[in-house]
């Protein structure tokens, strides 16, 4: 079994003053907030030393993805509950350690932003999607500004999300109708995929030859879409409840439960194995290619857990 590392557990006391400092939008521009650092008493803006480490950041952080550009992790966090507080979702930059880069990156102000409760995520060409209860979102990959936004009728919960490389977006519905939505680049959308095999479709990835791999939270089906939605392949998790999904180079896929906590590795024609378990709330998680990482977020704990794959 692989060595897992949990990392970014923050108090109540340490929530609640975030929230009491979240700033008001404002008729500003847009603007990503900057790596920890502080104004010293001569005015001076001075990054954090490199002998400081800052972990946490996290409220309810739901999925992840890797810059490896940056060689950064980017964690969605919902923020503020929806009936408490619109529009508090932001975006955290980790660095592959669990250390803090930017507490929020996406979500240093308001202005011009609008991120309600981002769920999975995606990056592809320079730009980072994230799903938001019914809208996908857009924002430019090096300086978090919003690119736009396609709502998606009927959605009640997108949850995860797979890009394909030429844009075209596939968005899983969760709750309520059994959905894989599609949005193409131009911003049209339509029903990919709807009912059985689907059974609480969440994760959503692109395999290696463009074909579309959604998990179920009903069951520990592994099914495989060609382009066209016909399902070409179905393989099995070690157990269902399954969330987040990654994809090797070599077809091995990565499996993680967000109610039983394990990670199942299912090798191409082979049956699924545990490499992990005991995660709490094991959600959308993401592969950080540089470290050769596993990242799962986990939710309502506000953490992220790693798992090296050395």
């Amino acid at each position: 079994m692989k060595k897992l590392i949990i990392t970014g557990m923050l108090t109540l006391a340490a929530s609640t003053a975030a929230v009491a400092q979240q700033p008001a939008a404002s008729n500003a521009p847009f603007a990503a907030g900057g790596p920890l650092g502080t104004i010293n008493e001569a005015g001076v803006a001075t990054p954090m030393s490199s002998n400081v480490k800052v972990y946490g950041s996290f409220r309810t952080a739901e999925s992840c993805t890797f810059d490896p550009e940056r060689n950064l992790i980017l964690a969605m966090n919902n923020g503020i509950p929806q009936n408490l507080q619109e529009n508090d979702g932001f975006v955290s930059l980790i660095n592959p350690d669990g250390s803090v880069h930017t507490s929020k990156w996406i979500g240093a102000t308001r202005d011009g932003l609008t991120l309600n409760q981002p769920l999975g995520s995606a990056i592809n060409n320079g730009v980072l999607y994230a799903v938001d209860i019914n809208t996908v979102r857009m924002f430019d990959l090096a300086t978090g500004e919003p690119l736009g936004a396609v709502e998606v009728p009927e959605a009640t919960g997108l949850n995860g999300v797979g890009v394909a490389p030429d844009g075209t977006v596939y968005a899983s519905n969760t709750g309520g109708t059994q959905r894989i939505y599609k949005v193409t680049p131009d911003g049209q959308t339509s029903v990919f995929a709807e009912g059985a095999p689907l059974a609480a479709p969440n994760g959503v990835a692109i395999d290696n030859d463009g074909n579309i791999v959604v998990v179920n939270v009903g069951d520990n089906a592994v099914i495989t879409f060609n382009p066209a939605g016909e399902v070409i392949m179905t393989e099995r998790a070690a157990e269902g409840g399954n969330d987040g999904v990654v994809i090797m180079a070599d077809g091995t896929k990565y499996v993680s439960s967000v109610r039983y906590g394990s990670v199942s590795r299912i090798r191409p024609g082979q049956a699924a194995e545990v490499i992990a378990s005991g995660i709490p709330s094991a959600a959308s998680m993401c592969y950080d290619s540089v470290q050769n990482q596993l990242v799962i977020p986990m939710n309502q704990n506000n953490a992220l857990a790693f798992i090296p794959l050395n």
